[in-house]
């Protein structure tokens, strides 16, 4: 496989220019963020995935995980690796100081992100569980449940894991029979299985922190009857190190399409009397604070997405420098590299185009979650958090679809070597395929964006958006050379403003709705991205204007927006059609004719 190399000039261009960096560095709490710091920040990242993950990840495609006796055996090289990035202190980038993180703002660790998951997927699952716990239990957890527990998570001594799917419940958390029953001194016992749990077990740190959905004795049914618990793998000794084994085992791990690296377990609970864990908040809440965690993981997965699509871009565009076939189709020469072909050059420019309309849309967001954390304006804050809210299921769903389409088009560009597992892009394929199902489908986060986030406030967030499109078009309208960017984002505020009146005039129409649910999806994804590759055009034709920068490569981005405009853009209103009719179709198709 060819190496990685972070796309530094790309993440650097898009935090500066869409992102915001500058006003995020200026919010209280983000003072630290200036842009020497994230330069060096993200140089060093870079430096560390590719000499320390990038070269593991075929050594985890090929040897996998195994289960011995009860002990999970990871592939060589990872406990080290693991070691040095625990020691370097990435795990707490952008976690709270006063747990021993760096508090750096998440749109500082984002790009960071990008790259470990780039490097090396199967290995980042382990310490970006760490990310999401810590914000679970920062909000949730009791005062001397902190001082427990969060040190050794942050700095990644100790790791953790989200225990949600039990075997007959799969996505439907109603379903849960995980049981806690109280022992009479504060703590609980609990009983049941657990399954598809990421690095659920293994021996790469001497504990392993549990954050487990079950049901109190009392507890109503459906998901308003969760509690949440945490259960360590070891218990604590009276010095509050690690001592004796929980009783948790890990019983099978999963034989999967790709991410071998990763171990995924099948945990059981109780079969010896009970595994001790402790309640974290009030009872009955548990979902309510796992969720804060999965929104965390959710993100995560769509970094994933745009990640996995760096690989396999950067994978084809080695490749179709070097590699020479055919005849040139227009002077009908040979000897040159297929990069000459037209649709080769297609393929590419659509990679890179998606590629930085996906990233500008996660980078944008990483922003928001920083306004909503720490601006002083408590109207500003509200707006942004309801941007990330409305684009949660975006972020996760569309991107994980378009990177999945990202490896699939690298192996096209390769042609038959992309069937061979040496190129390396069909790891890419395998692993990127299950980011579309990890913390919830497709279809999960389209029911999600029509019912809870676009219907259930009328349309509200999302036209305050639209309203943001506008705006854009008109910064467009105003530079002699991007009308035609202008003109084209006006097209896809325009949609979105009439399928917004469309869904709300349906609203009663439910079956018909959801089954356009993940049409309305794309639709979303896809306009957000022409919105971003708008604003990509914007800035870098006024720095353009003002001589700053590389002007061949500034050229490049504009041309990259108008191409986005060209190709991907008219999907949505593709998707728009099928939003409005595919409902009615499918409520006349008769059972029968499947």
């Amino acid at each position: 496989m060819i190496d990685y190399q972070a796309p530094l000039r790309d993440m650097q261009f898009i935090l500066e220019e869409l992102a915001g960096l500058e006003r995020i560095g200026e919010l209280p709490g983000c003072e630290d963020a200036s842009q020497d710091l994230v330069s060096a920040v993200l140089e060093e990242a870079g430096k560390f995935a590719a000499g320390v993950l990038a070269p593991l990840n075929p050594v985890g495609d090929r040897q996998g995980c195994r289960l011995e006796g009860g002990r999970v055996i990871v592939p060589d090289g990872w406990q080290a690796a693991y070691d040095q990035f625990r020691d370097a202190g990435w795990i707490g980038l952008s976690l709270p100081p006063e747990h021993g993180g760096q508090g750096l703002p998440k749109l500082v660790s984002t790009p960071v992100w990008e790259m470990w998951f780039s490097a090396n997927m199967a290995f980042a699952m382990l310490p970006q569980l760490n990310v999401g716990q810590t914000e679970a239990l920062t909000i949730a957890a009791s005062e001397a449940q902190k001082a427990t527990w969060l040190a050794k998570i942050v700095s990644g001594e100790w790791a953790a894991t989200m225990n949600l799917t039990e075997p007959q419940a799969g996505s439907d958390l109603a379903a849960t029979r995980m049981r806690a029953e109280p022992t009479g001194d504060g703590a609980y016992r609990l009983f049941g299985q657990k399954i598809f749990i990421s690095y659920g077990e293994h021996e790469l740190t001497p504990n392993i922190v549990h954050l487990v959905l079950a049901r109190l004795p009392d507890a109503p049914p459906g998901v308003k009857g969760l509690s949440l618990f945490l259960v360590p793998k070891c218990l604590l000794d009276e010095r509050g190190e690690p001592g004796q084994q929980n009783d948790i085992r890990c019983i099978a791990i999963e034989h999967k399409m790709g991410i071998h690296g990763s171990p995924t377990c099948t945990l059981s609970y109780g079969d010896d009397g009970g595994a001790l864990g402790y309640r974290v908040g009030e009872p009955h809440t548990g979902l309510a604070t796992m969720f804060i965690m999965m929104n965390e993981a959710r993100f995560n997965v769509g970094v994933q997405g745009v990640a996995l699509g760096e690989r396999a871009y950067q994978a084809a565009l080695a490749y179709v420098r070097e590699r020479v076939q055919g005849r040139d189709i227009v002077t009908g020469t040979s000897g040159k590299a297929i990069l000459a072909h037209p649709d080769v050059k297609r393929m590419l420019v659509s990679m890179r185009s998606r590629l930085m309309a996906m990233r500008g849309l996660l980078y944008t967001a990483a922003g928001w979650f920083d306004l909503a954390r720490h601006h002083p304006d408590a109207e500003v804050a509200d707006k942004y958090r309801r941007y990330v809210d409305l684009l949660m299921p975006v972020a996760k769903g569309w991107c994980t679809e378009v990177g999945n389409d990202l490896c699939d088009e690298a192996i096209q560009v390769f042609g038959g070597m992309g069937f061979v597992e040496e190129t390396g892009v069909a790891q890419l394929f395998r692993d990127a395929r299950v980011i579309t199902i990890y913390e919830g489908t497709t279809g999960i986060q389209a029911n999600d964006l029509l019912g809870r986030k676009i219907l259930r406030e009328d349309g509200v967030t999302l036209r305050e958006l639209v309203a943001d499109f506008r705006e854009t078009a008109s910064q467009l309208g105003n530079q002699t050379t991007l009308g035609d960017l202008a003109e084209a984002l006006h097209g896809q505020a325009n949609l979105l403003d009439d399928t917004i009146d469309w869904l709300l005039a349906h609203k009663a129409d439910t079956a018909e709705l959801y089954a356009g649910a993940v049409p309305l999806l794309h639709l979303l994804g896809t306009a957000c991205g022409a919105w971003q590759m708008a604003r990509l055009a914007l800035a870098a034709d006024t720095r353009i204007g003002n001589g700053q920068g590389d002007t061949e490569y500034l050229r490049g981005l504009v041309e990259l927006a108008r191409f986005y405009m060209a190709t991907q853009a008219p999907q949505a209103f593709a998707h728009g059609h099928t939003l409005r009719h595919a409902g009615t179709v499918l409520s006349r198709f008769p059972e029968g004719g499947l």
